[in-house]
């Protein structure tokens, strides 16, 4: 069994690693970390998790605590994972980094966007981008994987295989994206408040959202040239899901049927990625609770654009589902290991 740990458990996406997690067929947890909930037991914090196991929250502060795990997941907030990263990869250990601290490979692109220093520059050439489904051999040849975010993985998955195929115009990307309310953390924060957000419908981060960063330099990495996108974040009235509408100018006059192929070919042999008929458009009610990312995609072939519709739960494929898909990959687990979950119905 392998022995793995999670610094920063007490929030979202420390109660979905903990949920996958003690359900593992090969993982066992021995520590999970929060400073604020210091001393209470997992159950008392989250009563679904009650009497299916016994862990109580530690701090991360503990001299020893890196010898009790093989891998460990941080799920810290942004600029507090760089600071206790190195010293656990330093001393061996595995690390999936679920902030954004070792996602963007210039440190100066990361202090812009993320408004703070990045004090561990060093291990930024380690870090392999954790998205396996584009990145899976360098994921297994490494010990620091960086979890992508939530709107990246959604936005990326919806346009990997047209870049790939180079029949788009990369000067012309639109990506629209509507998440629910857990994508802003567990917070006390009034306009994530029942009140302000039942019935609501709003866009927020326009053209300062930190995810946009993140999104350009996978993309310009894919076609080797500098890539700039359009992307508008938006907040809807549901727990869990992200729909992402990305809107790609084709070079060439292509059919529907002509595109699908292209992501048939791509993601052919994916175990999570969900790939619907012409004219059937994702549903986040579809992916909730899963490790999928299910992709709809039409051409209009009038204004010779493709429009792509990807559906993730955030929680999920866009963090903690994703997290344990790396680590299956890195330890040469089956990759649908501990996510072989499915939504309910209705």
């Amino acid at each position: 069994m392998l022995k793995v740990a999670i610094c920063g458990g007490s929030g979202y996406t420390g109660a979905e690693l903990l949920r996958l997690l003690l359900r593992h067929p090969h993982v066992s947890v021995v520590a999970v970390t929060s400073e604020r909930s210091r001393g209470k037991s997992v159950g008392d914090l989250f009563p679904h998790l009650r009497g299916i196991t016994e862990l109580s929250f530690r701090s991360i502060e503990e001299e020893e605590l890196w010898k009790e795990a093989d891998l460990f997941f941080f799920a810290l907030p942004h600029g507090v994972s760089q600071r206790w990263i190195p010293r656990f990869y330093e001393r061996g250990r595995y690390i999936i980094d679920l902030s954004a601290d070792y996602r963007l490979k210039d440190p100066e692109t990361y202090r812009a966007w993320y408004q703070t220093e990045h004090t561990s520059e060093e291990l930024l050439e380690h870090a392999v981008y954790g998205l396996p489904e584009l990145y899976r051999d360098r994921i297994r040849g490494t010990r620091l994987v960086a979890n992508p975010g939530c709107y990246p993985t959604g936005a990326l998955l919806g346009m990997y295989p047209l870049l790939r195929a180079g029949v788009v115009d990369t000067g012309e990307i639109i990506i629209d994206s509507k998440s629910g309310v857990s994508g802003a953390g567990r917070r006390g924060d009034v306009s994530f408040s029942y009140c302000e957000v039942n019935e609501a419908f709003r866009a927020y981060g326009v053209t300062t959202h930190r995810h946009t960063p993140e999104i350009e330099e996978r993309l310009s990495e894919m076609v080797g040239t500098e890539v700039k996108v359009e992307f508008t974040p938006h907040l809807i009235p549901l727990n869990r899901g992200i729909l992402t509408t990305v809107y790609l100018k084709l070079r060439k006059a292509l059919s529907t049927d002509d595109v699908i192929d292209m992501f048939r070919d791509a993601y052919d042999k994916e175990p999570f990625i969900r790939l619907h008929e012409d004219g059937v458009m994702p549903d986040v009610k579809n992916v909730r609770g899963t490790n999928f990312c299910d992709i709809g995609l039409k051409v209009n072939e009038r204004t010779g654009r493709v429009i792509v519709v990807t559906a993730i739960d955030n929680l999920m494929k866009g963090a903690s589902g994703q997290a344990v898909q790396n680590m299956n990959v890195m330890m040469n687990f089956d990759e649908r290991a501990g996510l072989e979950l499915y939504t309910p119905y209705p």
